[in-house]
């Protein structure tokens, strides 16, 4: 760029902040520990935005590339994910939409003067649109997700002929395109239904606030850090974030209001508008307003919990994170712990992820569990199998990792769980091994945990199986999306009813739900340890789906397979909301009569 004042400033400013920034890469996004780190890095951040501002002019004439304003706004972009991630506050996640989607709308990566034959600006392109996917499929923004996957395609089909020296290169961002795809396969048959975030418009029942308003228990405890993990052979993913984790990190905040999309939305247009000279985004140009960072916040709404999310940890490394969250829990807190993985019984059932056939490479485009530019080479994940591990035939555990990919320290043992029982625990195991955890009840050390368990097989209708490989886990599902769950244990798409059928549908559901926590917070029967995360409406929410999940496959399955095809709870709930109860059995089989699948449930209880 020449030798002058301004040019050499610059320089200057972008190497002093990716040195701060290849700090923050490293700092986890786990725990509570001092935010200094994104505030130093932030503060370089806005210091060069607005030095390219105030003098580009001059940078354009001495060189400046429109892929440099690109890969700067890319940066921040990345910060604020970070600190999404690290902090669960949705304004973050919300600001790095708007500096990517700026990025897209300018096309800061694309045309500039010999770009189009830089392999290293086309890799920084590929990984803007990876990062872009992420974000938007986070804030469920389907359109841009559909947009951005066709440009992503696209962009590597081109660089695969542009380069073709190099095409080998190319060939884990093919594998990155397939993932989002397969993805998005899964996940579009329910999309934009309803979202899978806290909706009061949808979660909070009329008839039960009253009810639930003055619950009471000797001790509340209050839901302030989860921690979700999972890794299944060749499950349906995109970079690290897995669809069952998709799914649940999604359940555990907040959805905020259309109003405060739609005036964010306004708000930015305006700002991005208000010099002429931003209608024309041929030009080089920086302005993107870096103070966006004023308060998003919902004012109406709490929150989020803190989650640490993990793909395929090691159990060192997984227990590691649950001591740091342990230990920095604030009083009278309690940690939700969600592990998602195939296991192994000694009673010698094999695990469905284990028979699921094949291997599959897996790419790991490092923009989940920590803000990093870079993309780690595509590794054949080793097979999986039982042989060789006589010494294990015994024991129960859950597989983190694939086998012969570090041994003993891929495997999670319901007594790793016991020492974290110090502090309030509601763990959920999702497993085909999952009830080998019932043992940690009775077992604890000071507190005694909520376990949610999953049935050891997932139920279907039809002769061709369910396959968590390619749908994602059953009672996760339940969990996150109980009617869609519903609508796919027996066999219904939403196309096949209209959107009225499903609608009243809905409704079924939320008054059953409605009558439940009505039971609950008026049953004098209700353990303490249920009563004390009552209060809670991301964990209140859990336990009544967890209720209905329970009750539709105690109709749906035969009663000789229940104890493989139903979920378990310990400490025990009440009766009055058990399987057996009118309460609860009568709004299933309600449901089934309104979607005319009735045929498939039996009223004969367990």
């Amino acid at each position: 760029m020449g030798d002058n004042v301004v040019a050499r400033t610059f320089r200057a400013l972008v190497e002093s902040a990716d040195q701060k920034f290849a700090r923050v890469r490293d700092v986890p996004t786990y725990g509570r520990g001092p935010n200094h780190y994104f505030q130093k890095v932030f503060k370089a951040y806005t210091r060069l935005w607005q030095y390219q501002q105030e003098n580009r002019l001059k940078l354009v004439e001495a060189g400046l590339q429109r892929w440099e304003i690109g890969e700067i706004a890319s940066r921040i972009g990345q910060l604020y994910f970070g600190q999404y991630m690290r902090t669960s506050e949705a304004r973050f996640l919300l600001e790095s939409y708007i500096f990517y989607e700026a990025i897209l709308n300018r096309g800061y990566f694309q045309g500039s003067k010999g770009s189009m034959k830089d392999l290293g600006v086309r890799f920084k392109e590929l990984r803007f649109y990876a990062r872009f996917l992420l974000v938007s499929l986070l804030l469920n923004r389907s359109e841009m997700v559909r947009v951005l996957v066709e440009r992503f395609r696209a962009l590597v089909d081109d660089c695969k002929v542009t380069f073709r020296e190099t095409k080998n290169n190319f060939r884990e961002w093919t594998l990155v395109v397939q993932e989002i795809v397969r993805f998005m396969k899964v996940e579009t048959a329910f999309m934009n239904v309803r979202p899978l975030r806290y909706c009061n418009l949808f979660d909070s029942y009329p008839s039960s606030v009253p009810y639930v308003a003055r619950f009471h228990a000797k001790k509340m405890l209050k839901f302030r850090d989860a921690l979700l993990a999972s890794y299944h052979r060749n499950e349906v993913k995109f970079a690290e974030l897995t669809l069952d984790t998709y799914r649940m990190l999604q359940c555990l905040e907040w959805e905020p209001s259309g109003s405060f999309y739609q005036k964010r939305q306004v708000e930015l247009n305006e700002k991005l508008n208000e010099n002429g000279a931003l209608t024309d985004h041929s030009g080089t140009s920086g302005l993107i307003d870096i103070n966006l960072v004023v308060d998003m916040t919902d004012p109406t709404l709490p929150p989020n919990p803190r989650k640490a999310i993990l793909y395929r940890p090691s159990v060192t490394h997984l227990i590691a994170v649950i001591a740091t969250i342990c230990e920095e829990l604030p009083p009278d807190s309690v940690m939700l712990v969600y592990l998602s993985a195939s296991g192994k019984s000694g009673r010698g059932n094999i695990s469905q992820m284990e028979n699921s056939g094949g291997t599959r490479k897996s790419s790991k485009v490092k923009v989940v569990s920590e803000i990093s530019h870079e993309l780690d080479s595509s590794m054949p994940e080793a097979p999986v199998n039982n042989k060789g591990h006589s010494s294990d035939c015994h024991e129960n555990f859950l597989c983190l990792c694939p086998k012969g990919n570090g041994g003993s320290n891929n495997n999670l043992y319901p007594g790793d769980i016991i020492p974290f029982t110090r502090r309030p625990l509601f763990l959920i195991i999702d497993s085909d091994n999952s009830h080998a955890f019932k043992d940690l009840h009775g077992a604890e050390r000071g507190e005694t945990a909520a376990l949610l368990l999953s049935p050891l097989k997932p139920a279907f209708k039809g002769p061709f199986g369910f396959d968590t490989t390619q749908n994602g886990s059953q009672f996760t599902f339940f969990l996150t999306a109980p009617l869609q769950a519903f609508y796919e244990l027996v066999g219904l798409s939403f196309s096949d009813t209209d959107s009225d059928a499903y609608n009243d549908a809905d409704k079924i559901l939320s008054t059953a739900l409605s009558e439940w926590e009505v039971i609950l917070c008026t049953s004098t029967s209700l353990d303490l340890v249920w009563a004390q995360v009552l209060s809670d409406p991301f964990l209140r929410r859990l336990i009544l789906r967890f209720i209905f999940c329970r009750c539709v496959l105690s109709l749906f399955c035969p009663p000789e397979d229940s104890e493989q095809y139903l979920p378990l709870c310990l400490p025990q709930l009440p009766s009055s909301v058990s399987p057996n109860s009118d309460a609860v059995q009568s709004a299933v089989l309600q449901l089934a009569n309104h979607l005319g699948v009735a045929e498939c449930f039996s009223s004969n209880g367990l």
